[in-house]
């Protein structure tokens, strides 16, 4: 706390009670509501989801209401919250086969079964400023986009018709219970699943700073996005009392596989090979960005070299993906540091008195010579 300062408590009152007034804004304009933030703002709203590890769209918009936009202060709102609830059990593994497809694209087959969905996306988009937003119109004015439902039949992963040939990396199936990152520190080597956890919590502008290295030569990563999909997947708990699974709910998922090149090994042949990544809501960068770094991570499980590249070395990309931990140890460094600043400058000051000193006596001996 900023006890130190003059005034001390009575000061932070007053500064946080300046920040609620900074939040609010001009008062003559409109606040903001929370579901205008939930139903406008719904990607900045699934990314305060995913990085805060807690699925509930009206609680991650009053995050981003209270944190006044900043998206990593409503994360850390997000998870302080997340600290409190109870946990009563978990799910089953989604099934995201069964996902009610919005969106579901592949970079590799033109004409996938089940064909592409567009769905809602900036892809297409010119970039362009549309100053008709700057208008208040209604609802009615506006263009009505004239799409189907969303798809809600079996809808098979596209990289499991290389399944049929044998050429691509089958996912290893064990029913060992993954680690916890929200419950237990992380320790390496960690586990593959931990890794995805930790890169799903992660910053996404880190997680896409190393999935850019890797595309950039930094480690051996050309990939093609075999499967990129978002829409809604049923979520499933066991209830002992009844003994059987029951469906609670429904999360909305952006699930994204790449398909990269491996040469083989001495036990493997050539195959393709996986790289994977699952966010809360529409996350498309992030969930490609998280399928990069995945695979870059794996070249010791494959037996590939390590080139040295950042996105390989697992310590590193997993101690430094987390926004909060990050922004907590930068931050601290504006809060009072006057003891340890002060034996700094005393330490500098007698260096430059030794210093000069110093010089002096190399002055003096010249002269004399």
């Amino acid at each position: 706390m900023y006890v130190a300062v003059k005034g001390g408590e009575r000061a932070i009152d007053n500064a946080h009670a300046w920040l609620a007034e900074e939040r609010r804004g001009d008062t003559s304009v409109a606040e903001l509501s929370l579901a205008q933030i939930r139903e406008q703002l719904s990607l900045a709203v699934n990314r305060v989801m995913a990085e805060g590890s807690l699925y509930d769209p009206d609680l991650a918009a009053l995050a981003i209401k209270q944190a006044r936009g900043d998206l990593i202060e409503a994360v850390f709102l997000i998870r302080a919250y997340r600290t409190t609830l109870p946990r009563f059990g978990t799910t089953r593994p989604v099934e995201t086969s069964r996902m009610a497809c919005d969106r579901r694209i592949s970079a590799t087959f033109k004409d996938a079964p089940g064909g592409q969905v567009l769905g809602p996306t900036f892809d297409y988009t010119h970039r362009l400023l549309d100053f008709k937003l700057t208008a208040e119109a209604d609802a009615e004015h506006q263009p009505q986009a004239q799409t189907a439902e969303p798809r809600d039949e079996h809808t098979p992963h596209i990289l499991s018709f290389l399944d049929g040939e044998n050429i691509i990396e089958q996912e290893p199936q064990t029913d060992a219970e993954p680690g916890d990152l929200t419950r237990e520190p992380m320790s390496f080597p960690a586990s593959r699943a931990v890794r995805l956890q930790s890169l799903t919590r992660g910053d996404e502008g880190f997680i896409l700073g190393m999935a850019y290295s890797t595309q950039r030569g930094y480690a051996r990563n050309h990939a093609f996005v075999g499967e990129l999909r978002v829409g809604a997947v049923p979520v499933e708990m066991e209830i002992p009392e009844l003994g059987f699974a029951i469906e609670i709910g429904e999360v909305e998922l952006t699930e994204c596989e790449t398909v990269n090149q491996f040469k083989g090994s001495k036990t493997v042949p050539p195959q393709f090979t996986r790289g994977y990544g699952l966010v809360f809501g529409q996350s498309e960068r992030k969930s490609i960005a998280m399928a990069l770094v995945d695979r870059a991570l794996r070249w010791e499980e494959l037996g590939e070299d390590n080139l040295g590249a950042p996105a390989q070395d697992e310590e590193f990309v997993l101690s430094h993906a987390d926004n909060i931990q990050a922004t907590g140890f930068l931050e601290h460094i504006k809060l009072p540091h006057y003891v340890d600043f002060q034996s700094e400058l005393e330490l500098v000051r007698k260096l430059r008195r030794e210093a000069a000193e110093l010089a002096e006596q190399m002055a003096a001996r010249e002269a004399a010579q």
